[in-house]
């Protein structure tokens, strides 16, 4: 199979009509997407990326009121968010109706469910009788895509498109939030932070390390990985031993130790623009065959520098 890109949205609409596999770009990262209601086509994505059974997929939407297609009931808290944030970096985790698959909710009652804020896919999703299952399209447990290019060094002529639609704006994945009655409960951190979940609903709970039986996507210890060994210099930049063949990645202010490759996040601190870096930054170190060792820096615990060190500490788990 030869895997072609394009932006042609009636191209990767037929594909998904006849039950098959896509990558789709959100503000997030590359989705590797199929219909939600077909059950064949979803095994399809847990075979293509080699994701385990036990990991639930997320159900993409592309109009709000969709929700109530697929969820048996909405807490209040979870539609303020979702009209605060729709579309946008966050998924609702909500009792699911008998229409979703078991085999999307790994068998759980409950559903994720977003709607992306990208514009080429809510034109797919609007179009479409069906809504999407879609984890990100590369192979289980490694770095996320955040460019076409990406998808294709990963899953070529293992899909038949990749549609095109530039480089993704947030860089890490969309913020997971489950309800226990109205209260919300953080599952994953991701685009949306948690000062923007507190603005909205008041007392949340953040509940986000898991083993093999997650509660929602991305929870496993071990995810987002590189080949390489991967470390966090958790006494700051002084515990490593600097030469060229080490890299070390940084956010904001850094003075380099020695001769050590450094790959600043942000140099201006900047939040937005370190999470749009960070899996392009893994994957180009991944493949750099000069460098044998990567070394980062955790950033301050606030605004996205939660969820760039969730990802930084799950790619870095050694088990």
């Amino acid at each position: 199979m030869e895997t072609i890109i394009s932006s042609s949205v009636e191209h990767v609409k037929a594909l998904l009509e006849q039950g098959q596999l896509v990558a789709i770009p959100t503000e997030t990262v590359y989705g590797l997407a199929a219909n939600a209601l077909d059950k064949t086509a979803v095994i399809e994505i847990f075979n293509a990326k080699q994701r385990p059974s036990f990991d639930p997929l997320i159900v993409h939407i592309g109009n709000k009121s969709d929700v109530v297609l697929y969820a048996r009931f909405i807490p209040a808290n979870a539609q303020k968010l979702m009209d605060a944030f729709w579309p946008g970096p966050l998924t609702v985790v909500l009792p699911k109706k008998e229409i979703v698959p078991d085999e999307v909710t790994s068998g759980l009652d409950t559903v994720g469910i977003r709607m992306p804020n990208h514009a080429l896919t809510l034109q797919l999703l609007q179009q479409l009788n069906f809504p999407l299952a879609a984890p990100s399209a590369n192979p289980f447990g490694y770095i996320s895509p955040t460019t076409p290019q990406h998808v294709f060094a990963q899953l070529k002529n293992k899909i038949p498109m990749i549609l095109d639609g530039g480089s993704c704006e947030v860089g890490v994945e969309s913020t997971i939030v489950g309800f226990e009655g109205e209260l919300p409960i953080v599952y994953r951190l991701g685009g949306l932070t948690l000062e923007d979940i507190r603005n909205v609903c008041g007392e949340i709970k953040v509940e986000i390390n898991s083993s093999s039986d997650p509660k929602a996507p991305g929870m496993l210890k071990s995810h987002y990985a590189p080949q390489k060994p991967l470390y966090i210099l958790n006494n700051g930049a002084s515990d490593f031993l600097s030469n060229n063949s080490t890299a070390i990645i940084v956010f904001g202010a850094f003075n380099a130790k020695g001769n050590e490759q450094v790959f600043n996040l942000s140099i201006n601190a900047n939040y937005k623009e370190a999470a749009a870096n960070l899996f392009s930054f893994l994957r180009m170190l991944d493949a750099d065959s000069s460098i044998n060792k990567i070394y980062a820096l955790l950033l301050p615990e606030v605004d996205l520098g939660l969820a760039i060190n969730d990802r930084l500490k799950r790619a870095a788990f050694k088990g």
